[in-house]
């Protein structure tokens, strides 16, 4: 299918822009770069509460976000993307607001330090210690954890590490367009990983995992590659988005598989005329305010025991 009229736009505005690719900027300017989408992005929903707060981890306080509906069913923890290195919890505030409407869950988001500050593993000790201090605070209901991008990647790994470590016990993972491997040889790195469609770059792919590993050999490690561990079993049934026009796709598709093999139920959602990011980039994107929508009503189907599609 053709990228989207409005994805192309999108495109179009950056490269008339003039604004310089993230890999040729240093970390700082490139928060500062990415952030100007924000505005584009706008305002999510009002609800009954937003509240910043902080949460305690091994290395000291981490910013926080809470999200209420009425009567919240259910606790989020989300994991905003940016590659490790940019986007923050403004950057994710209006799709959080609309997940937490369509989903009938509380959603908490975290500001988990970032690289190349604080390269692999500190983000990921962070995400850890916040869902098991959300596990602790809001054990009464059913938990899930979930991430986009870069937080689709940590959102996986402390799932598996939820499961080896005696939990906090996840009712669903959520993972938009993980990066879930870091070889970048998939058939997608090839086909939209540069050119006029893409929106993230091989460049910006490699500049991205350059800040967050100090170690160039932790990149195979399964706590960073959550594709390479070694066994998927017995891990919370999973929610996976993909967009086509995005070269981590098959990132999200062989993890997809690997679950399906192991006995994971996997419910899958792949838009075919998106690009990366199009998930947060809610209010610019129809599509992506429809993606929220959809995982919303997958959480509340899970949470009132339908069951899921494949």
């Amino acid at each position: 299918m053709p990228l989207h009229p409005q994805a192309t736009a999108l495109l179009a505005m950056i490269e008339d822009s003039g604004a310089p690719p993230l890999y040729e900027l240093s970390a700082v300017d490139a928060r500062a770069q990415a952030a100007t989408l924000n505005e584009l992005v706008g305002a999510g929903p009002e609800l009954p509460r937003v509240e910043d707060f902080s949460i305690p981890t091994t290395a000291g306080q981490i910013a926080a976000r809470r999200y209420v509906p009425d009567d919240p069913a259910a606790t989020v923890l989300w994991l905003h993307g940016g590659g490790w290195v940019i986007c923050d919890l403004d950057s994710h505030d209006a799709m959080c607001r609309m997940l937490a409407r369509s989903s009938g869950a509380r959603v908490i988001a975290v500001d988990y330090r970032r690289a190349p500050e604080h390269p692999f593993p500190e983000p990921l000790e962070d995400c850890w210690d916040a869902l098991r201090w959300v596990g602790d605070q809001h054990g009464d209901q059913p938990l899930i954890l979930g991430g986009d991008s870069a937080g689709g990647n940590l959102a996986a790994v402390c799932a598996l590490r939820a499961r080896d470590r005696g939990g906090p016990d996840l009712a669903l993972q959520i993972l938009v367009y993980p990066a879930t491997d870091h070889e970048m040889t998939r058939p997608s790195y090839l086909e939209h990983g540069s050119g006029p469609e893409t929106f993230l770059t091989i460049r910006e792919m490699e500049w991205f995992a350059n800040q967050y590993f100090a170690d160039p050999e932790a990149r195979t490690n399964p706590e960073a590659a959550p594709l390479r561990a070694e066994d998927l079993s017995r891990l919370a049934p999973a929610i996976i988005v993909t967009a086509e026009y995005d070269p981590l796709r098959d990132d999200g598709l062989a993890y997809a598989e690997r679950l399906r093999e192991a006995g994971v139920p996997v419910t899958h959602h792949h838009y075919d005329d998106m690009i990366h990011a199009f998930f947060s980039l809610v209010n610019i994107f129809d599509r992506g305010n429809q993606a929220v929508e959809q995982v919303g009503a997958d959480i509340r189907a899970a949470l009132a025991g339908s069951p899921a599609a494949a």
